[in-house]
């Protein structure tokens, strides 16, 4: 997932707010089929020598305080006739009430996380550096999660203060109560500082009752340091998930520890989008794909669940381990959507896990269950402050402009006002490239509270766009425009692709039934419907985290000629106030700039 460094955006807001923000100063979830390894499972009932341990886990919230809406606040349900349906799902106050739940009558009850609890945050908690959501997890009872690489957005220094409290050094203390910081440990394995060779939080945690211990390893994917800008990992060292792992996993056994479940925000891509599509059934193309897998098959036979995130993805899977020996692998999609229930039998004889009992499944945080009062207090007290930032309409649109898709109509939105952008900075702009992931969500036609139907807001627009980055515009030749588009299919982007979002007037084909560049067809790439130029130089906007080379776009880090724009959010904003009004709203874009060859 894209970087986000907000400092600047935040200080700027909550100045320009300040004045008027003093003013305002798992029950009844749907439950997946369940996995369950095919050998016999023991008889237990929680007495004697087998002991059930609940471990509850999600991944990826985001900082998803309120029901996330439109596409990012609904799952994909496949039911037994192979038909689907979508069901809303999400929030705090939900997740909260369903979480309470699950725990009743589990006295043997974990819950763990796995990385990316904030970063790329909505308004409400992106705007006060993500307190909001540190009190809602603690708020959740969460006993432990590893970071993810969203912890790093803002600087290991501003990480280590989420996890032991403190006032923001810039921007202080919000409602003038000092911040408490997390409850429960940030677990980070392979993030080492430079300097000390030594990890920047614990490595490991052990959960302990009445004779019953579990330790938890927490690692984020290795190639954190792509995906994050420079800033934000400065001075810090991310090491390979399975050593690192394995490693802690030897120091545990020494210690006694020999249940152990590992938290990696890393994951894969299930066949199936559906939350409880069963990802063990045989077949040509079931299963799971993605890092995860070759991760799960090198993590050693000590480690005896692994919990994981990253891809937003639903899957409660097993693969076998490098025994041969099959082990489950969960991951609850993201946003507050899903939790996953797994139930882990402790041998007091042996003090490992019974691999042969382990089942887990995933459930919906469904929004027909009581709200949590506690997280409904905690998300009026936030959005209160925030308010006067986020109620402001800055535009207007013609129906929802969604972000799902190889070119998505929100994707052709951004681009197009950072060229506009672009162009008011510099009359010689060309074109503009956005990254996919840099676009968190949609904008959603409905209203979100009393704005009205396609008003678009500002913490609407924040939820989008919440990274903080700037328009750069840089000068780069045609042949390295072209080689840009094809690392979106090739080298570190060929087995995941990620495919640019672009300006009005830039158009190619993208053949998917070739491999690697050449899925990209250089003949086809034109500008306003003259062929590129190889030999011409053309100027080039795109934000910060791209222009660093970002997401594996290695030729776009070497653009010449380079000018530091202004605030992409406020390059949105410009250009939806200009081209958008009550009565001539903006009408939804129709994704046809990239003719696509399946």
């Amino acid at each position: 997932m894209p970087p986000t460094f907000r400092h600047r955006r935040t200080h700027r807001l909550l100045a320009a707010a300040a004045g008027l923000a003093t003013v305002g100063a798992l029950a009844a979830a749907m439950p997946a089929s369940a996995h369950q390894d095919k050998a016999t499972p023991l008889h237990h009932h929680g007495s004697g020598r087998y002991q059930d341990v609940q471990l509850l886990s999600f991944n990826d919230l985001h900082g998803n305080l309120e029901p996330p809406t439109g596409s990012s606040g609904r799952v994909t349900e496949l039911a037994a006739d192979g038909t689907t349906k979508t069901i809303d799902a999400g929030g705090v106050e939900y997740l909260a009430t369903h979480l309470r739940n699950a725990r009743k009558d589990n006295k043997y009850s974990i819950t763990a996380a796995a990385g990316d609890m904030v970063g790329a945050s909505p308004l409400i908690s992106g705007l006060f550096h993500d307190e909001p959501t540190i009190e809602a997890l603690n708020g959740l009872d969460l006993d432990v999660t590893s970071v993810g690489n969203h912890e790093f957005d803002e600087g290991a220094k501003e990480l280590a203060r989420l996890q032991k409290g403190g006032c923001h050094p810039t921007d202080g203390c919000y409602g003038g109560e000092e911040f408490g910081g997390a409850d429960f440990p940030y677990l980070a394995a392979n993030v080492t500082d430079e300097k000390t060779k030594k990890p920047v939080l614990k490595p490991y945690w052990v959960w302990k009752k009445n004779g019953v211990k579990v330790g938890f390893i927490g690692v984020t994917l290795e190639g954190t340091p792509n995906i994050v800008s420079a800033e934000g990992v400065k001075g810090l060292k991310f090491g390979d998930e399975v050593e690192t792992i394995n490693k802690y996993a030897k120091e545990l056994q020494r210690q006694g520890v020999k249940s152990i479940v590992a938290l990696i925000h890393e994951g894969g891509a299930p066949a199936s989008t559906a939350y409880n599509y069963d990802c063990d059934s045989p077949g040509a193309g079931d299963g799971i794909s993605g890092p995860i897998v070759d991760i799960a098959k090198n993590v050693t036979p000590a480690v005896d669940a692994l919990v994981t995130g990253h891809t937003h993805q639903a899957y409660a899977c097993t693969i076998p381990d490098p025994a041969g020996k099959p082990r489950m692998v969960t991951s609850a999609s993201s946003f507050g959507r899903l939790y996953t229930d797994t139930t882990l039998t402790y041998d007091r004889w042996t003090g490992d896990i019974a691999r042969t009992a382990v089942k887990s499944a995933n459930h919906v945080v469904t929004r027909d269950v009581a709200k949590a009062a506690d997280m409904t207090s905690l998300i009026t007290k936030w959005k209160a402050l925030s308010a006067p930032v986020a109620s402001r309409p800055i535009g207007y649109i013609a129906g929802e402009i969604g972000n799902v898709g190889t070119e998505s109509p929100m994707g052709d939105l951004i681009a197009d006002a950072q060229l506009a952008y672009a162009k008011s900075v510099d009359a010689e702009a060309d074109l503009a490239v956005m990254n996919p992931g840099g676009i968190r969500a949609g904008l959603t036609y409905a209203a979100s509270g009393g704005e009205g139907d396609g008003v678009v807001t500002f913490g609407e627009a924040y939820t989008v766009q919440p990274f903080a980055n700037t328009v750069n515009l840089v000068d780069l030749t045609g042949a390295q425009v072209v080689t840009a588009l094809q690392q979106q299919v090739s080298g570190a982007n060929e087995a995941a692709p990620k495919i640019l979002q672009i300006s009005k007037g830039l158009t190619y084909t993208l053949d998917l039934t070739k491999t690697g560049a050449a899925r990209v067809v250089a003949d086809s790439v034109k500008l306003n419907g003259a062929a590129i130029d190889p030999a011409a130089t053309y100027r080039v906007a795109m934000n910060s985290f791209l222009a660093g080379g970002g997401d594996g776009f290695a030729e776009l880090g070497k653009g010449a000629n380079v000018r530091v724009g202004g605030d992409d959010l406020a390059a949105l904003e410009t250009y939806l106030t200009a081209n958008s009004a009550a009565a001539t709203p903006y009408p939804v874009p129709a994704a046809d700039r990239i003719t696509v060859v399946k």
